[in-house]
């Protein structure tokens, strides 16, 4: 068959899955699972441990770490939920819808439970806190709550719940990072991986919950870094990304104090992180993610314009194209600052994908403020976008000083509008790269046809493409031929 004749919708649509989506970020939270592989444990006690998660890169690094502490306690993992002695889901509190689905999924587990009385079943991550006594006593939905920072207590909490005891520990850490624990990797295809660098935010966004569930800003030593990034390479993965929930605001010379540390300890920003991870090998590719435009300086920008392997792709969320509104979200940055952040990225790496966030109906947005956002995309033309209606979260800033009074149907039609404006944009993004040449890195089998390869070039875009005598893991030369608004389809050329 000529690679021409191909059916182009039926191979590309929806190729790209949660572990594996280009823009799969920290800002992006409607959350999948991931599908994880079933892992030994290090230690055995013949229990198995089934983990989900949900919502945003961090959280399916932060599954990794927690497998690797429950090994060392003699769990192994698998994805035959049935003989799961342990259950655990790794949350999300972003928006509401999240909230629900995750509801939704421990009252499917109730079922489980009567069949195994002895099966345990735990909440992780951003939904702890706030949800701790609804989860344990009044809904009586699980059986163990652990915020971000108590992984380690986990082998305790399971102890708790063996004597009989609701087990929780959601007290956020101005120390913790798991810089010492490697992490288990879950990810079936060996080929990409992440590395979280930092944990926590200071920025207070109005809207955002985030700095209540996972706490202040701590930079991660960056020789631990340096050394998974060896680590993977060595066993195989030729990507990792570097996690936080804005990684431009890493620093490590500061004590937990915000202070300088002692005299003549060396400083590292972000820039420099990402040239000494870049240094680890040609060929490992490095991305990020994510920025905040107030933080997007242009020595990040030159960095990654002098390594080849970091990759040509920033997610920048701009979440409005009004200044008042990103006045009322407290982004502390104005329309025109993000403009000129844009100019910058495309001065400096001409070739850059960009990509962002966007919320439709924020506390008080008028229909001209709306109007300013639509004509911000329209002038940058993003390759790929989060679009949210806004969602009213507790114990926010917003939830606090403004009223969400936009009403839902007219949320719904803003958020219309500027779905359509991107997937007009994201289709020209993709149509420009017809006849020209990328570097792929070969991630797995496409999910559409097993005669196909699946894998991303350095702006971050899913490429399908006919096998050949390729594996994964391997780089390869790739013709674009033919593209949807999600997906390039192409051929070998070297």
């Amino acid at each position: 068959m000529n690679n021409k004749d191909l059916n182009t919708t039926e191979i590309l649509e929806k190729e790209n899955s949660p572990q594996s989506s280009p823009h799969n970020n920290p800002d992006q939270y409607n959350g999948e699972v991931l599908d994880y592989q079933s892992v030994k444990p290090k230690n055995t006690n013949n229990k198995k441990l089934y983990i989900e998660s949900y919502g945003c890169q961090m959280n399916f690094s932060d599954s990794e770490i927690v497998a690797s502490i429950l090994s060392e306690a003699g769990y192994g993992t698998t994805t035959n939920i049935e003989e799961a002695d342990l259950i655990l889901l790794n949350t999300c509190a972003i928006r509401d819808n999240a909230e629900q689905r995750i509801r939704k999924r421990l009252t499917q587990f109730k079922q489980l439970k009567s069949d195994n009385p002895n099966m345990v079943v735990g909440v992780l991550g951003c939904m702890a806190e706030r949800l701790k006594a609804k989860l344990l006593d009044e809904e009586k939905l699980v059986d163990i709550v652990a915020g971000p920072d108590a992984y380690r207590s986990l082998p305790g909490l399971i102890d708790e719940v063996d004597d009989g005891r609701k087990a929780v520990n959601v007290l956020l850490s101005r120390e913790e990072t798991y810089a010492d624990i490697s992490p288990v990797r879950l990810d079936k295809n060996g080929v990409t991986a992440f590395i979280s660098i930092m944990r926590g935010c200071d920025n207070m966004c109005s809207f955002c919950v985030v700095p209540f569930t996972r706490g202040r800003e701590r930079s991660r030593d960056p020789k631990s870094i340096v050394h998974e990034a060896h680590d993977l390479f060595d066993k195989g993965y030729r990507e990792v990304t570097l996690l936080g929930q804005n990684v431009d605001s890493y620093r490590w010379n500061l004590t937990k104090k915000g202070e300088l540390k002692k005299e003549g300890e060396p400083s590292v920003n972000f820039a420099q992180l990402m040239a000494m991870v870049a240094e680890v090998n040609p060929k490992l590719r490095v991305r990020f993610s994510t920025s905040h435009p107030k933080d997007m300086t242009n020595d990040v920008l030159e960095t990654m314009s002098a390594y080849e392997n970091i990759c040509n792709y920033i997610h920048l969320p701009v979440q409005s194209g009004n200044s008042n509104v990103l006045e009322r979200m407290n982004r502390t940055y104005t329309r025109e600052w993000y403009l000129e952040r844009i100019e910058a990225i495309r001065r400096i790496i001409p070739e850059c994908a960009i990509s962002t966030d966007v919320i439709s109906g924020f506390c008080g947005e008028t229909e001209e403020e709306h109007e300013e956002t639509k004509s911000l995309m329209e002038f940058v033309q993003f390759d790929f976008a989060y679009m949210f209606k806004y969602s009213e979260r507790p114990r926010t800033l917003a939830e606090r000083k403004f009223e969400d009074d936009v009403p839902e149907e007219v949320k719904t039609r803003r958020l219309t509008e500027i779905i359509n404006i991107q997937s007009a944009h994201s289709l020209i993004s993709n149509k420009k790269t017809i006849g020209k040449e990328y570097e792929v890195l070969i991630e797995k089998t496409s999910k559409r046809s097993e005669e196909h390869w699946a894998g991303r070039t350095s702006q971050n875009a899913m490429v399908v493409f006919p096998k050949l005598d390729e594996k994964t893991g391997d780089y390869v030369k790739v013709k674009i031929f033919d593209c949807t608004a999600a997906t390039l389809i192409g051929e070998r050329t070297a």
